[in-house]
């Protein structure tokens, strides 16, 4: 495994990163609690540190799973973990929690599910107020959701940094925001954001976001590295493509005698940003480093899928809309300004 620098951290965690929304449970409901916790000790055995979860991944249960494998490995002080907040999943919807004390107490949650008394990387999840019943369709508009508010955020936000001047958490960082909310907001924190989770496969690049982030010293990290094959079916247009299915990235696949997805993966760590992708099985795990560690793509290669950029985001994120709103590009302030 290889392992990079963190952003300004001063942290060094691995090329790729653990995704653990299905261990949490969508679509793990066949799999017992031991098949999960393997799951994560593979990835730990494969010299993975560098974990990614949410309190809204089944209701805390992805948080459970990591904190009671690490506690029965010992592996606490070896492991880079990242959770979020301001969305959690309460009697059967997710609800927006950005008030100082349901912030507070979701990372009490945390810390405890966790079983570890700080926690490495703490980001807000979804930077607006927003409510959904789960398998809700894309129609649905719940009368409590509201367009993204800077006075809203910034109320979030300013718990997160006393949580780092408490000790609780170490660094702080954004999710799913768009160019013109970072430059609403960054002026007014105290305490920049370290990194930002944010949609990227060669399928959706966000170029002008991802360099954006790079100029503020603000690190990628980029959840469906290889598109998302398995989203909510809400989210999925007859315009959408797959990412493993584009001829430029199948063409490149078949030159380097691996699976499309392994090109994915391999783009995205050559590119700089640091991918989420999620894996079951150890050979799995093996795979997916050895195909960031050897047989590197070419500079035109690189090239070849820049230029392949479809801007299809896949995760679309209807549902977090408010009534009245138009479509789900409200959501992603797609003229340049921040939609109310």
């Amino acid at each position: 495994m290889r392992y990079k620098k963190f952003g300004k951290t001063g942290l060094e965690v691995s090329e790729i990163c653990l995704g653990t929304w299905g261990i949490g449970g969508a679509g793990w409901d066949a799999h017992s609690d031991e098949e999960r916790m393997d799951a994560i000790k593979a990835a730990l055995d494969c010299g993975i540190n560098f974990i990614d979860t949410a309190p809204a991944y089944n209701a805390g249960r992805a948080e459970q799973y990591i904190g009671e494998t690490l506690h029965c490995l010992g592996a606490r002080k070896h492991v880079i973990l990242t959770t979020k907040c301001g969305n959690k999943y309460v009697d059967g919807k997710y609800i927006r929690c950005g008030s100082e004390a349901l912030i507070r107490r979701q990372c009490e949650e945390s810390l405890r599910n966790l079983q570890t008394d700080y926690i490495d990387l703490y980001l807000v999840h979804w930077p607006f107020p927003n409510y959904h019943a789960p398998g809700c369709d894309g129609d649905s508009r719940n009368p409590d959701s509201r367009p993204f508010s800077v006075t809203e955020f910034l109320n979030t936000w300013r718990q997160c940094e006393a949580l780092v001047e408490e000790g609780r958490v170490k660094y702080i960082g954004m999710s799913n925001m768009t160019v013109p909310k970072l430059r609403a907001v960054l002026p007014l924190c105290r305490i920049q954001p370290m990194f930002l989770e944010m949609e990227l496969h060669p399928g959706f690049q966000q170029p002008q976001l991802y360099d954006y982030a790079l100029s503020q010293g603000i690190q990628p990290i980029g959840y469906c590295p290889i598109g998302s094959p398995s989203r909510p079916e809400r989210d999925r247009t007859a315009e959408d493509i797959s990412d493993t299915r584009m001829p430029e990235i199948m063409e490149i696949a078949e030159h380097h005698h691996v699976h499309p997805a392994m090109i994915c993966l391999k783009w995205a760590v050559q590119r700089g940003q640091i991918p989420i992708p999620f894996s079951v099985k150890e050979y799995q795990y093996v795979d997916n480093l050895k195909c960031i560690t050897e047989d590197p793509l070419t500079v035109e290669e690189m090239e070849m899928i820049r230029k392949a950029d479809k801007n299809c985001r896949l995760i679309k994120g209807q549902v977090f809309l408010w009534p009245g709103a138009t479509d789900w590009q409200d959501l992603w302030d797609v003229d340049g300004e921040i939609t109310s």
